[in-house]
């Protein structure tokens, strides 16, 4: 079942009879069809809302509901939820000149009622660490103190503490967490294929000199200003691009999905038909520590072989084996999912199956599957995927437009929070009510 609350609160207040009205619309909708239609404002206001969302409700497990509590936001990418349950979204468009909004719980009901913007910059990460909110635009990253309400204290003059990231206008959002221990890592995508950096030949530089700067997650200090390349630990290497990642606070090490190669029949037609090009590479998830290193440009992994296979670019045929020692995936997803968010849930309002299993917001679309924009849900037993991964939300579909999911975040309550970034809505999933 999908609400759409905040239309309710555009209608009537207070809030609480629109809530009330929702316990018991749908179980008496059609058997009192006529007794609401010729009664109060408020009663047709919410049997309107009831009508408009019953044929756009989202799959989701039994016990499981979804609200959407905001809607309008442009392009919402990661959101960040404050210990207080208000939120934190950062935007790929300006929106109104700004890049950032904050949504507040001023009723403290699971609704936001308040929406303050700031930030001049476009970008994707966002994430809250002790007292500081950290952002990212597609070439820096920034960080704002928080006061003890979990608000930005001076929402126009943040901190700079990394500068100068590669930004080619091509999978150049620059994902960032933090870890327990005062590190920063961000992600720095790459904005080409495979390293073909001479467009007259199909081989490609050995080595490649692109990883000094993408295909790779870079690891900076939180409270040193103006932080570049070379004061950073180059923490992981040959990953294409990374949108998705998390900190997994179980096993005390970084875990990040990575966003699969293309253009395999593109450049080689010869060794890859067209339908093979819509299922390869995997879309993939792994456990990085200081030096790993997942085989890009050099290699790709392949769902149906389960191996890593050497990259065309490099003497590749689609079936010899990678040579480039590179760490296998967790779990290999279908091609062009799209991963774009990663949640390790610690909540207790889920059921038992869920905690510490990590959620996936997928933003694009499998030709393998001819299924996508889905939240998905790979579960964990002692710090391992312990189990096939399963579609946990889908059907992100309002009025026929496509909502595409972006961010994922978990709220003090333990419900959890996805953001879609092609219609600007934020979804809220809770357990049980």
């Amino acid at each position: 079942m999908i609400i759409r609350q905040n239309l309710c609160q555009n209608y009537i207040e207070p809030m609480q009879l629109c809530n009330w009205y929702y316990r018991y619309i749908w179980r008496y909708a059609k058997e009192h069809m006529k007794k609401i239609l010729f009664t109060s404002g408020l009663l047709i206001a919410c049997f309107m809302l009831t009508q408009i969302t019953r044929g756009q409700a989202l799959q989701l497990p039994a016990g499981f509901a979804a609200t959407i509590v905001a809607e309008g936001l442009g392009g919402a990418r990661h959101i960040a939820i404050t210990k207080q349950g208000n939120a934190y979204i950062k935007l790929s468009r300006l929106k109104d000149g700004k890049g950032i909004i904050y949504l507040r719980d001023k009723k403290a009901d699971g609704s936001f009622n308040q929406q303050i913007s700031f930030g001049n910059y476009t970008g994707t990460g966002i994430c809250i660490k002790g007292n500081y909110l950290y952002a990212s635009s597609n070439d820096a990253v920034y960080r704002y103190k928080l006061d003890d309400k979990g608000e930005v204290v001076d929402p126009e003059h943040p901190e700079q503490i990394v500068t100068g990231l590669v930004d080619r206008k091509f999978d150049n959002s620059k994902s960032i967490v933090l870890d327990n221990n005062n590190h920063l890592y961000v992600n720095a995508g790459s904005y080409i294929n495979a390293c073909l950096l001479d467009p007259k030949t199909k081989k490609a530089p050995n080595p490649c000199p692109l990883l000094d700067s993408v295909g790779g997650i870079w690891q900076f200090k939180p409270g040193q200003l103006n932080q570049q390349y070379k004061d950073a630990v180059h923490y992981a290497t040959g990953f294409k691009n990374v949108v998705g990642l998390d900190w997994n606070t179980q096993t005390n090490s970084l875990f990040i999905l990575q966003h699969g190669r293309g253009d395999l029949n593109k450049f080689y037609p010869e060794l890859f038909t067209e339908e093979q090009d819509k299922k390869l590479p995997a879309e993939t998830f792994y456990e990085v520590h200081k030096g790993a290193d997942g085989g890009w440009p050099y290699e790709y992994y392949d769902q149906f072989q389960h191996k890593q296979i050497l990259a065309p670019e490099y003497g590749g045929d689609g079936k010899k084996p990678g040579t480039h020692k590179a760490i296998d995936p967790l779990v290999a997803f279908p091609a062009h999912l799209g991963p774009n968010a990663l949640l390790f849930y610690t909540g207790k309002t889920f059921p038992a199956k869920y905690r510490n299993g990590a959620f996936i917001a997928f933003h694009g679309k499998s030709p393998e599957l001819q299924k996508g924009y889905i939240v998905a849900f790979v579960p964990f037993k002692n710090g391992k995927p312990a189990g096939k991964w399963e579609i946990f939300a889908d059907n992100f579909l309002i009025n026929k437009d496509q909502h595409k999911p972006c961010g994922l975040a978990q709220a003090p309550d333990g419900s959890i929070y996805v953001t879609d970034d092609a219609n600007g809505s934020v979804y809220r999933i809770q357990y049980g009510k």
